[in-house]
């Protein structure tokens, strides 16, 4: 009974420590690249091509322009 008594206590113990902040919560690593979403947005589709400077991104439009997609990104925020 003694036993069962001091589980208790100790289960109630930690579940006050388990409380946490939602402004201690680190932010999310994964974000998707704005201008990769602004691309897919525009109805246009996503092409990485490897390049002497290492990988790019374009945006090929439906209307069948190629754009680098930081590019387009940055010209709609004009």
């Amino acid at each position: 009974m003694l036993r069962l008594v001091a589980i208790g206590g100790i289960a109630m113990l930690s579940a006050c420590g388990a409380e946490t902040s939602s402004k201690d919560e680190p932010k999310p690593v994964g974000m998707p690249n704005p201008a990769s979403v602004h691309c897919t947005k525009m109805g246009g589709k996503l092409e990485i091509r490897k390049e002497a400077n290492g990988e790019v991104g374009y945006c090929r439009l439906p209307d069948g322009r190629v754009v680098e997609e930081w590019e387009l990104f940055r010209a709609s925020q004009k």
